[in-house]
């Protein structure tokens, strides 16, 4: 192992640069946090750092670790030597792992095996495709076998098309050891086809070794059920969601003891992001979204006693509390960013209240950089609530000059727009560029109780819409906005909403930028992948003509329908493996700008999915965001 000072690596990179504010270029030359948890000694944090390389177009990542209260960190080659694996059974008897297994013919080969040169795929349900990925067959699987060399592994899904871990984002985070290693509690949704389409009923199973049966652990919910963990004391944990095809439900922490599942945040308004144990088995410590944050909070475990429940809020600021690592001490180790901050890791005194920084990846850099000022704002509403919006200043601001200013749409619908830190919607990298960035927390998001969270579904084109025009009226008034240089931008839904305020918008914007937006509700129900997600967001499919919800979704609430109102610069991204809002979105948007007659243009990614993660597309993509803006904003 070799011992390396960050701000030697980093900065060795970035000398030559001699920037004093946020680029693309420096942005992409970042070092990229990811804590993987804590050495087996608990004496030292253990994180990956990923930097991307323009030059090669692909990323490299190395090691370390680094004493809980800080100092330098160390280059390691093998994580395995100072982390514990989970993966072995408490035992130490088995190994749990797992691999993708071909189970159904999907090939025009699997098919007609002489005609080896087809490359026809045949499909009898949906789910042929998601994320950005066709489904060949195959599917994910998880194995265990004796933790000795040259033992066979067995397949604890054998003959079941379902994946486990789930597509496209899990891991081994899907799968457990019970405390006895008597069993392998794993996250999977047992549906198939058109069924999987349509529904998130994602269980927990539990295999047990011995008898090699299988058990539905959370039968009786119908939504998701994610994250099983064990406490120490023995009682399976997990993140559930109650409405089947609700993706953006109320996450709840549900624990089973005894065999009674308790809920400990139903009454609690909120919804919780992941957790960890405190090492007694008292409490559960949590993160999730608040006031345009994200914060930790602390609940007790009461078991079978009358003790009151109580979630306790235990940290505030202007940043975002991220992964939970685990504890040493008094402190819990975390990750923690804000806006103008990549991710870095922190210890939190659960004692003191008091906060320390562990690792210093881009410290030096940031050093280097004029941050810009990030600033809390109210807005009231068309129906007189309250609506936090954050207002984003370029670095070295002046009040006495006039800025142009975006309205940034945040995508999801129903995902937080807090103090997070993005590689491509980078708020401080746009306020460099001499922009204001007006991004209001309207309707739809977590973080301001659950009834604002879900009044966005059935209603993407309603009161959410008036939620950003409140917004940008109000910051508008400032002297320094220039009033006639008013960008609208956003991704996913956030480029729905730039579609539709579009043909809204009064004049009020100059120029417009969509990312891989929903432009058409008819055809994205026809194209996409989940079907749960447009069958709940949008009130059901658009040939229910007796359905009122969801003929506004296909008509009031279709920006296709509005676009004889365009009048203004459009630049349109769009993403060629992106199957969650497919190509013809895109395409659909620019053809009907083009025929307009209206300053347009289409930046097309053959092989980038939702995000743009190729570090010379992505220069691309900042290229071309600020060249338009300059062009005709």
């Amino acid at each position: 192992m070799k011992k390396v000072l960050f701000t030697t690596l980093i900065m060795m990179s970035l000398n030559a640069i001699g920037q004093n504010v946020m680029s693309p270029e420096l942005l992409w030359k970042l070092g990229r946090v990811s804590a993987l948890g804590l050495s087996k000694d608990a004496k030292n944090v253990v994180f990956k750092v990923s930097t991307p390389s323009i030059e090669e177009n692909k990323s490299s990542s190395k090691f370390y670790i680094i004493p809980v209260g800080g100092g330098t960190a160390t280059e390691i080659k093998d994580t395995k030597e100072v982390l514990a694996d989970k993966n072995v059974s408490p035992d130490g008897k088995f190994l749990v792992y797992n691999e993708e297994v071909k189970l159904e013919k999907v090939l025009g080969k699997d098919f007609y095996p002489k005609l080896d040169k087809s490359d026809a795929q045949i499909y009898d349900g949906l789910d042929y495709r998601h994320w950005d990925t066709w489904n060949e067959g195959k599917f994910n699987h998880v194995f265990y076998k004796e933790n000795k060399e040259g033992a066979a592994g067995i397949d604890i899904l054998k003959g079941e098309n379902f994946d486990s871990p789930q597509k496209p984002f899990g891991g081994d985070e899907d799968y457990i050891w019970s405390p006895d290693g008597k069993s392998i509690l794993y996250v999977c949704k047992k549906k198939a086809g058109t069924q999987y389409a349509i529904s998130t009923n994602t269980d927990i199973y539990e295999y047990n070794l011995e008898t090699q049966k299988t058990i539905n652990r959370t039968e009786g919910n119908l939504g998701y059920d994610t994250a099983p963990q064990f406490s120490p004391t023995g009682n399976l944990t997990w993140l559930q969601m109650k409405r089947d095809g609700y993706e953006a439900d109320k996450n709840d922490l549900i624990v089973e003891f005894k065999g009674i599942k308790t809920n400990l945040t139903a009454n609690w308004d909120g919804t919780v992001d992941n957790f960890i144990w405190s090492k007694d088995g008292k409490n559960v410590y949590f993160v999730a979204p608040v006031d345009g944050t994200k914060q930790l909070f602390t609940v007790n475990f009461p078991g079978l006693t009358r003790i009151a429940i109580q979630v306790r809020q235990l940290t505030n600021g202007d940043f975002d509390v991220n992964d939970l690592v685990g504890f040493a001490g008094d402190d819990i180790i975390v990750t923690r960013n804000d806006m103008n901050h990549a991710p870095e890791i922190y210890s939190f005194n659960l004692k003191k209240n008091t906060w320390k920084q562990i690792s210093n990846v881009n410290t030096e850099t940031y050093k280097t950089i004029a941050p810009s000022k990030t600033e809390k704002r109210y807005v009231t509403t068309t129906d007189g609530k309250k609506m936090l919006v954050w207002v984003i200043l370029p670095p070295n601001f002046d009040a006495s000059k006039k800025y142009p200013t975006l309205l940034f749409c945040q995508g999801g619908p129903q995902s937080a727009l807090t103090q997070s830190y993005s590689f491509r919607w980078n708020f401080s990298l746009m306020a460099a560029k001499g922009y204001v960035v007006v991004a209001p927390n309207r309707r739809g998001m977590p973080g301001h109780g659950v009834e604002w969270n879900e009044q966005i579904s059935k209603d993407w084109g309603g009161q959410v819409m008036d939620d950003y025009l409140s917004a940008i009226d109000d910051v508008s008034k400032e002297s320094y906005v220039d009033k006639s240089r008013l960008g609208c931008v956003g991704a996913s839904y956030g480029g729905y909403s730039v579609f539709y305020l579009a043909g809204i918008h009064k004049n009020r914007f100059k120029t417009f930028i969509a990312h891989d937006g929903v432009f058409n509700t008819v055809s994205m129900l026809g194209t996409t992948e989940e079907v749960f997600f447009n069958n709940w967001d949008f009130g059901g499919p658009y040939w229910e003509k007796d359905n009122a919800a969801a003929q506004k979704s296909y008509t009031v609430f279709n920006p296709a329908t509005m676009v004889q109102n365009w009048n203004r610069p459009i630049l349109i991204f769009q993403g060629g493996k992106d199957f969650r809002v497919p190509i013809g979105q895109g395409q659909e948007a620019f053809q009907a700008a083009q025929l307009r007659g209206l300053k347009s243009r289409f930046v097309y990614f053959p092989d980038e999915n939702h995000w743009v993660l190729h570090p010379q597309n992505a220069q691309v993509w900042q290229g071309e965001f600020f060249k338009w803006l300059n062009e005709t904003l």
